[in-house]
């Protein structure tokens, strides 16, 4: 017995932490966009978040001016610190930082090290030391403009909320999370009604061909929602309601409709029968049995299609810039952030993590507060 018990205790160790590592790797993307949200796009560009606790290795471009000029010995000198340009002390803000490499290319930002003398195209020599001094020697005067210099230094790590502030206080952010709440919201219950009583009649109700009706509801979860978006589009607009927020309700209500009626018929078939056969030994109608027993004791599957519904109506983007105009009075966030805020290219990283973050606020308030329904309704009919 000892044995078996060892085994079983061993067992359960190797399954919690078998789940703690599934959990972590589910987990590692969305610590990673936290983690870059904090970042700004210089360092996201340079180094992956998991390296964002140390410095990183960065290339800057020094514009030199030419009124510190003077002349030593017959020799025009230029002198001063690539730490106290602009370029640089706004990254270091008082940190030592170090030259790693030095270069006076664009293509070829390292292409010298630290204490190397370089003659200059446009003459003169040029010294860049690891602290960042340099000295620029020349036997003509200097013109008006001044070498450039590039070099390749190990920048602090930064972390700043200045994305969190340029997400929440763009222009027209606000208008927009009042839109994204006005979609999702009447997108979540009218299909939720829609389905409930459709989902009633195929559980409870004997009628001819009930058979194919719920086989064609199990068809239409298999089909992608993008072949019915333009015959869908076409329809809304010859009935006048083309781009439009009824034309956005009617499109996620039919989208999410096969979902609904087949997770509701699927735990309402498993109610008790003798409730609803004593309700019609006592003359209750069909509807009121839908009413005052089949409703209330379906609400952890009402629940549970609602939090899917929610969060998919939320963070939809493609339905949205298909079925709303393209105005800034009509755009969802997600519209808004990636036609506004990211731009055709999508490529500040910064912006996008916290963007998400952003948006993801209202959604995880509908989790975790109907969360615990979640579990019962996924299981809905799996048991008889």
């Amino acid at each position: 017995m000892d044995n078996i018990a060892g085994q079983n205790q061993g067992a359960r160790i190797a399954v919690n932490i078998t789940v703690i590592i599934l959990v972590l790797l589910w987990l590692l993307p969305t610590i990673g966009l936290f983690v870059s949200s904090f970042r700004d796009r210089d360092q996201i560009s340079n180094s992956g978040w998991w390296l964002s606790p140390f410095s990183v290795e960065q290339n800057f471009r020094i514009r030199v001016g030419t009124d510190t000029a003077r002349q030593i010995d017959g020799v025009h000198v230029i002198e001063g610190n690539a730490f106290r340009a602009p370029e640089l002390e706004q990254v270091f803000e008082g940190h030592e930082g170090q030259i790693s490499a030095f270069g006076t290319r664009a293509v070829a930002p390292d292409e010298f090290t630290p204490g190397e003398r370089v003659e200059l195209r446009q003459g003169g020599v040029l010294t860049v030391e690891a602290d960042g001094s340099f000295r620029i020697e020349n036997t003509e005067e200097f013109g008006a403009r001044g070498p450039t210099i590039y070099v390749m230094a190990l920048s602090p790590p930064r972390f700043t909320l200045f994305n969190y502030n340029t997400v929440l206080s763009a222009d027209g952010m606000d208008r927009a999370f009042i839109n994204t709440l006005t979609v999702a919201i009447p997108a979540t219950i009218i299909p939720i009604l829609i389905a409930a009583f459709a989902a009633y009649a195929l559980a409870w109700m004997d009628f001819p061909g009930r058979g194919l009706l719920i086989a064609a509801v199990v068809g239409l979860l298999v089909v992608p929602l993008q072949l019915a978006l333009v015959p869908l589009l076409s329809l809304h607009t010859s009935v006048g309601i083309g781009q439009s927020f009824l034309g956005i309700w009617l499109a996620h209500t039919g989208f999410g409709l096969p979902l609904a009626v087949y997770l509701l018929r699927n735990y309402m078939v498993g109610l008790p029968r003798d409730i609803i056969e004593s309700a019609k030994v006592d003359g209750a109608t069909d509807f009121q049995i839908f009413v005052r027993i089949i409703l209330p004791l379906s609400f952890p599957a009402l629940a549970s299609f609602a939090i899917f519904q929610f969060l998919w109506t939320w963070n939809d983007l493609l339905v949205a810039k298909v079925f709303l105009p393209s105005g800034t009075d009509s755009q969802v966030m997600t519209v808004k952030i990636a036609d506004d805020l990211l731009g055709s290219r999508g490529g500040d990283w910064g912006i996008l993590a916290s963007a998400a973050f952003v948006s993801i606020a209202v959604p995880l308030v509908v989790f975790f507060t109907m969360q615990r329904y979640l579990v019962r309704g996924l299981l809905a009919g799996s048991v008889k």
